[in-house]
């Protein structure tokens, strides 16, 4: 397993994250970390409204100091009580305060904001994020499921205010599913932020074998039958299984991008492990991209086509090259 710094902090994370939403079993879910841990795997992800996964995850944990344990705040935690849910001071103070006793821990190493709060101002949020971690009680901060702009202003405010930036990034983001390229990849790279992408496999459509067991074909649409096909194409021809292609695409798209992993059993685990000295032939990501066409979308289209225009950059439009 290598190893990468978590945005632009010094923290070190394993290229694979594990997400631990559906540790389920006591027994099988310490084996499953002990096998993670033992390949050089050191971040957990978790999350506050995962049922009882804080819970479990809390009660399996050994060796905690030599994991980055990671949980996020946000979703509902009483769905009678307004001031439950959201972004603000309140329901961040009592959620984290709750993960801590749930993950038996004193501070966790990630504190992720779950999804955007519109009703919430930014300020409010990075205020309170850098007190928890002026407290002691969060190491470093991340925001998943947001709009590039909203993360863009969060970090921009945070810098302007000496307060702590977002370090990470969570999106969905795979073959089938990569909005993340429009504005998201590359706001999280010009901010040398670290991006998990969640449902790498999109829940298990690029897999094949028990991950695949809760995909029933018939409900698939012609689009996701053909990006399957095109998978397993390429796996049986490098003679590797199907996620671990799946997984290398996403990898393949951009340095900053740690695919965050699910597994039920060992043996999924190892087989994502498995994967990571998978690197895929250029004509194998272009057949694999073809099989699924993505339109970037205006602005990002036009601009790519005017970058080489002298029209618009003159007659040394494609004569100049980057730092």
């Amino acid at each position: 397993m290598r190893y990468r710094l978590f945005g632009r902090t010094g923290l070190r994370v394993s290229e694979l994250f594990l997400g631990t939403m559906g540790f389920e079993d006591a027994r099988e879910s310490r084996r499953i970390i002990d096998a993670y841990a033992d390949a050089g795997g050191n971040v957990l992800d978790t999350a506050s409204a995962y049922g009882n996964g804080e819970e479990l995850l809390g009660s399996v944990l050994e060796r905690r100091d030599r994991f980055v344990l990671a949980t996020k705040y946000t979703l509902s935690r009483d769905p009678s009580d307004p001031n439950a849910a959201g972004n603000h001071r309140k329901n961040l103070g009592l959620s984290l305060e709750q993960s801590l006793r749930r993950l038996r821990t004193d501070h966790v190493d990630v504190l992720w904001v779950h999804i955007w709060d519109r009703h919430t101002p930014l300020e409010e949020t990075i205020r309170a994020l850098d007190d928890a971690v002026c407290a002691g009680k969060v190491l470093y901060t991340g925001i998943s499921d947001a709009p590039a702009w909203v993360v863009a202003r969060a970090n921009t405010l945070a810098e302007w205010r000496d307060r702590t930036s977002f370090a990470g990034l969570q999106v969905p983001y795979n073959l089938l599913r990569r909005d993340a390229e429009r504005e998201l990849l590359p706001m999280a790279e010009a901010f040398g932020m670290t991006v998990a992408a969640w449902a790498p496999l999109a829940a298990g459509v690029l897999a094949a074998g028990p991950r695949s067991r809760r995909v029933d074909p018939e409900t698939l649409s012609e689009r996701e039958r053909t990006a399957r096909a095109a998978v397993r194409a390429v796996a049986d021809e490098l003679g590797a299984a199907p996620a671990q292609v799946a997984l290398a695409w996403t990898r393949s798209r951009s340095p900053v991008v740690h695919p965050l992993v699910g597994a039920a059993d060992v043996a999924q685990l190892t087989e994502s492990i498995g994967g990571l000295d998978l690197v895929l032939p250029a004509d194998a990501i272009r057949r694999l991209e073809a099989a699924v066409p993505f339109e970037l979308g205006f602005p990002g289209d036009f601009i790519a086509e005017c970058e080489s225009s002298t029209f618009v950059f003159g007659d040394h439009a494609t004569s100049v090259t980057g730092r």
